[in-house]
């Protein structure tokens, strides 16, 4: 059986670095393997053209214009024709190389899901102190409300079967999105998983990351979950 990778990237004005993260994802290593690949970026109401530059470097575009990062990826979930699903940010700081050797092991193991760790080999400033902090509370919280197994819950690249979905229950529209599917597969699914450490690289552009609102919505998030009071965030 041969498989198909849908490569799901979302994207809010990366017009400086979205053709070269592109480019640099590496379809021939796939092919190679017996492996195709779909790139589909989601642009989520950019502004400074990203979603012409991803289709001019051989992206499936489509459109979600309500911002959100768990919007985009609801939408391109829904949109994705692989039976794996990849994930990474638009913005260069996932090591896209890793993309082939995750998709192997998941399928020469037999894995459900697999969940990458930023923090075993991070460089020094490629992430802000209070980032830092603000992960490593959220991840404790995670772990402790759900007896998560993954050391970085709010990494998000993530390689997975995307059978998974049918029977995920997402309901974050925002960040909580990138926690709240890793509950869902190792927690609630009791899925395959495995978390593999992955070097993590400064940014391309400008951080939209809002670093209190976001990191305090996520942890409010959290115990919405647990305790099952499932609106949107």
């Amino acid at each position: 059986m041969r498989h198909l990778v849908s490569i799901i990237m979302p994207a809010l004005n990366e017009a400086a670095c979205i053709a070269d993260v592109i480019s640099s994802i590496p379809v021939g290593e796939f092919s190679t393997r017996g492996i195709d690949t779909e790139i589909l970026v989601v642009d989520n109401g950019s502004v400074d053209g990203t979603g012409e530059l991803a289709r001019n470097a051989g992206a499936r575009v489509v459109c979600e214009p309500r911002r959100g990062y768990g919007h985009a990826y609801l939408l391109g979930f829904k949109e994705a024709k692989g039976d794996i699903i990849c994930t990474l940010d638009a913005d260069g700081t996932y090591p896209v190389d890793m993309l082939p050797e995750l998709t192997g092991r998941l399928l020469n193991e037999n894995l459900d899901f697999i969940n990458t760790n930023r923090f075993l080999y991070m460089y020094n400033g490629v992430m802000s102190h209070t980032n830092r902090v603000g992960n490593t509370v959220l991840t404790i919280a995670n772990r402790a409300l759900f007896q998560l197994p993954f050391r970085d819950s709010q990494s998000g690249m993530w390689v997975f079967k995307s059978e998974l979905l049918e029977r995920m229950q997402l309901h974050s529209v925002g960040m909580a999105l990138s926690q709240e599917i890793k509950i869902e597969a190792a927690c609630r699914l009791g899925a395959k998983c495995v978390e593999v450490p992955i070097h993590y690289n400064y940014r391309s552009g400008e951080s939209k990351l809002r670093v209190w609102r976001d990191g305090i919505g996520n942890f409010v998030y959290l115990f919405r979950k647990r305790f099952h009071t499932n609106g949107t965030k």
